[in-house]
C-alpha cells in the first residue's frame, strides 16, 4: 500500500496538486492507516523561556527585532518547570515539549534543565522533549545523559526560501543541529512553518529535505501573522490549501509522524477534523508559545467523534 501510493520525486509530488482534493484525501488516509492504523498522538508544550531572542525571524513574536506585545521572561525556576511538566504528564499526551526562546541556551541554563529532566519520575522522563536552539555535540551528550530522548529543531522552510525569512542563522546551520541531535542517538522532531510566501516547489523540496534526513517526526505549523512583525500583513493560508499541504507531505513522508501544531485554529477553523483525512496522525494540543490553541477536551472529543483513538506512548 505505502509503496504504491507514496511519491519518490518532487515532480510526482507536484503532480498530485492536479487531483481533486477528495481523491487526494482518500490516498492520504490510506497511507496514514497503513502506517499508524487509527491511532492519533497528542503532544503539549511549555513555554519555558520567552522573548528577547537575538534571531531576526520575520514571522516570530519572540524576536527582539520585532515588537509584538508578548510576555518576556527568563528560564522558568526549576521547581515551576518540574511542576508544569508533571501537570501535563497527568494528561493523555504522549510527549511534553520544553521550549525556550533564543538561538541557544547558555551553559548554566542547560545544566539546570538537564538536572530537572534527570530528577523526573521514571514514567515521565521518557515523554519529555526539548526545543533549545542551536546546540553543540557536548550539549547533546549532557542532555542525553539526563534522560532526554527527543530533540526538536525546525528547519522552518526550504533551503531555497530560508534567507527570505531569517538572516541571523543559515538553513545549513539548522540542518547541522538536526544532524548533531541524530548523531547523539536522540530521535528528532523537525518541521517548519507554512504560509510565509513560499511556493509549492519550496514546500515539496522542503519535504524531500526532511526525507533525506530521515526525520521521523514532522511538526507542521501555519503562519499566524503576529502584530509588529514583518509578516503581520501576510494573508493566512486557506483551510483548503493547508489541508492539501498536509496530504502532499503524507505522500512524500508516508511513515513519518505528521503533527499539526501552531496556527491550527486560525487557519483550519471548523475544518480541523479533516487533518486526519489529509494524512496527519498527530497534533499539538493546548496553547502554543504566544498564541492560544485548542483545549485538550475539545481535541479529545473531536478525535473520538471521528472513530479514532489517542495513543499515549513515549515511543510515539
Amino acid at each position: 500500500m505505502i509503496e504504491s501510493l507514496a511519491v519518490a520525486t518532487p515532480a510526482q509530488a507536484l503532480a498530485l496538486l492536479s487531483l481533486p482534493q477528495e481523491e487526494l484525501f482518500v490516498r492520504a488516509t490510506a497511507l496514514r492507516e497503513a502506517a499508524f492504523g487509527r491511532n492519533i498522538v497528542l503532544c503539549a508544550i511549555i513555554n519555558a523561556k520567552s522573548g528577547n531572542c537575538s534571531m531576526d525571524c520575520r514571522f516570530c513574536s519572540q524576536s527582539r527585532h520585532n515588537h509584538t506585545p508578548i510576555e518576556v521572561f527568563p528560564l522558568l525556576p526549576d521547581e515551576e518547570l518540574r511542576q508544569r511538566i508533571l501537570q501535563l504528564a497527568a494528561l493523555p499526551v504522549a510527549r511534553i515539549g520544553v521550549v525556550t526562546s533564543g538561538s541557544a541556551l547558555s551553559g548554566s541554563e542547560l545544566q539546570r534543565l538537564a538536572k530537572v529532566i534527570a530528577a523526573l519520575p521514571d514514567n515521565v522522563r521518557p515523554r519529555v522533549c526539548a526545543s533549545l536552539g542551536k546546540l553543540a555535540a557536548q550539549d547533546f551528550a549532557q542532555l542525553s545523559q539526563s534522560g532526554l530522548t527527543r530533540f526538536h529543531h525546525n528547519l522552518e522552510t526550504a533551503r531555497s526560501y530560508y534567507s527570505s525569512v531569517c538572516t541571523t542563522q543559515t538553513w545549513d546551520q539548522r540542518r547541522e543541529t538536526v544532524l548533531r541531535a541524530c548523531e547523539s542517538g536522540m530521535s528528532v522532531c523537525s518541521g517548519g512553518l507554512f504560509g510565509l510566501g513560499e511556493s509549492w516547489e519550496d514546500r515539496v523540496n522542503f519535504a524531500f529535505s526532511l526525507k533525506e534526513l530521515e526525520v521521523g517526526h514532522v511538526p507542521m505549523n501555519f503562519l499566524h501573522p503576529h502584530p509588529e512583525t514583518p509578516l503581520a500583513g501576510q494573508q493566512a493560508l486557506s483551510a483548503s490549501e493547508a489541508l492539501t499541504l498536509i496530504a502532499i507531505f503524507r505522500h512524500i513522508l508516508p511513515t513519518a509522524t505528521l503533527r499539526i501544531c501552531g496556527g491550527r485554529p486560525l487557519v483550519l477553523g471548523d475544518r480541523q477534523g479533516e487533518i486526519f483525512a489529509a494524512g496527519a496522525n498527530a497534533l499539538m494540543t493546548g496553547d502554543y508559545l504566544t498564541t492560544h490553541g485548542q483545549s485538550i477536551a475539545h481535541d479529545l472529543e473531536m478525535i473520538a467523534a471521528l472513530g479514532l483513538e489517542v495513543k499515549c506512548d513515549a515511543s510515539c
